[in-house]
């Protein structure tokens, strides 16, 4: 890991552990898995303010691209489950993919359970969108 855990924007932080506190409601066994993954990854994470987020740090509203090493790419933008819109490449921070790469940064590689199984991903690209979530969407 680049920046040595996953570093998190602070009210970005409290929007996923609202989002995190419902996985027990998550009917879905791989999802269920990701969404407790991600919650054991938050309890060591950098919580960091608006104005010292690395530029390369995959967050709310990050367009991504990666590649796994079962030799498929995927380019999409990180968003909100109330944003999300698979045939426009926006994936929900509620799925497998979303959560696998929150909070990593530009280079990192991720393992991560998926439907079809364990893949590892690259994270090749990160680009900011400068558009920040409504942290009074959730819940």
């Amino acid at each position: 890991m680049k920046h040595g855990s996953l570093v998190i924007e602070k009210r970005e932080y409290v929007v996923l552990k609202k989002l995190m506190n419902l996985s027990g409601y998550y009917k879905d066994a791989t999802l269920a898995k990701s969404v407790r993954k991600l919650v054991g990854e938050l309890e060591s994470a950098k919580i960091l303010d608006e104005n010292e987020m690395p530029g390369d740090v995959i967050r709310f509203n990050s367009i991504i691209e990666i590649v796994s090493d079962k030799g498929w790419e995927k380019s999409f933008q990180l968003v909100m489950p109330t944003e999300s819109d698979v045939r426009n490449n926006k994936i929900s921070i509620l799925t497998p993919m979303g959560a696998a790469v929150m909070g990593y940064a530009e280079g990192d590689t991720v393992t991560w359970e998926f439907p079809l199984g364990e893949q590892q991903l690259t994270i090749q690209r990160v680009e900011q969108q400068n558009k920040h979530i409504n942290v009074n969407m959730v819940l």
